[in-house]
């Protein structure tokens, strides 16, 4: 599958250097300037691969499930923005994709060629993600292009918000392009953020097993779709979502049986920050602290 995808890569970039290389934004998020058939697989192919089941309830009781669960989820993503490329290479929402789920993927080289492509059409990188100092039981979105973060409530994108187990949210049907088109960078239909963070008031980024640290000069204000309740911050701490940890056997000191432990895709944090410096911050003026990733966070 990743030789596959390579090749689709290749095909891709050489298919847009035909095109004409970088993409006027202004495109980017007309349906009627996107052949059809790649504008679908960015919206409402991506949607139903997100919306797939992929387990049940007797999945619970093996652990490993929902991190494979996961990686056939990305895998499958990562496929269909190449090849929304292949049909059209002037679809320039596929690189923000792309310029994500390289990332999840552990795939630098090719996550900084769909950054830069995808920043020079004026595409944002979108994630959702968990803000765990706002609410840990609902999602934003956040926005990441060369002018800063935006970040907006999951209502903003797609309207009321159904709920699950424990209060998460579900994804809404893939009916919805505008949260669906929303995920792939287009958030003019969103409203106002809930906040915008320039890239000036960023003075560092802390990468630790599950989480980033955005560390603040000014405070933001951001609230919950689910609480209603706002929250003054003077740094981000946020979950990207796409990759999850996993579980390690060890023998505790002291006794004789195997353990678990939990380890985080700390790996996965430090080359999320360390992409996006590269095109946000040239001056290198965020500090990135080096991880040492232990136990927790």
């Amino acid at each position: 599958m990743k030789q596959l995808r390579h090749v689709l890569f290749t095909l891709a970039l050489g298919s847009a250097s035909a095109f004409g290389g970088d993409l006027p934004s202004a495109s980017a998020c007309d349906p009627g300037r996107v052949e059809p058939r790649s504008w679908h697989l960015v919206t409402r192919a991506q949607a139903l691969n997100v919306l797939r089941p992929r387990h049940d309830w007797w999945d619970s009781f093996d652990l490993g499930k929902y991190a494979d669960d996961l990686d056939d989820l990305d895998t499958a993503a990562t496929h269909l923005a190449e090849r929304a490329l292949e049909v059209d290479p002037g679809n320039a929402l596929a690189w923000g994709e792309l310029a994500r789920l390289y990332l999840i993927e552990e795939e630098p080289d090719r996550a900084e060629e769909a950054w830069r492509r995808a920043m020079a059409a004026g595409v944002p990188v979108v994630w959702t993600g968990t803000l765990y100092d706002v609410d840990a039981r609902t999602y934003h979105v956040l926005a990441f292009d060369r002018a800063g973060i935006r970040i907006y409530r999951l209502d903003q994108l797609g309207g009321p918000v159904e709920r699950g187990f424990y209060g998460i949210p579900k994804f809404p049907a893939a009916e919805n392009e505008r949260f669906w088109a929303g995920l792939a960078g287009c958030l003019s239909e969103a409203g106002a953020p809930e906040a915008t963070v320039p890239w000036a008031d960023v003075r560092e980024i802390k990468a630790g097993n599950y989480v980033l640290w955005f560390k603040l000069t000014r405070p933001i204000r951001v609230s919950s779709d689910r609480t209603r309740k706002t929250h003054t911050l003077d740094e981000i701490k946020v979950a990207l979502h796409g990759r999850t940890g996993e579980l390690e056997v060890y023998k505790p000191v002291g006794s004789n049986s195997p353990a678990l432990r939990g380890r985080g895709p700390a790996s996965y944090q430090d080359l999320v920050r360390r992409t996006m410096v590269k095109f946000v911050d040239p001056e290198r003026r965020i500090a990135l602290p080096p991880s040492h990733p232990g136990v927790g966070w």
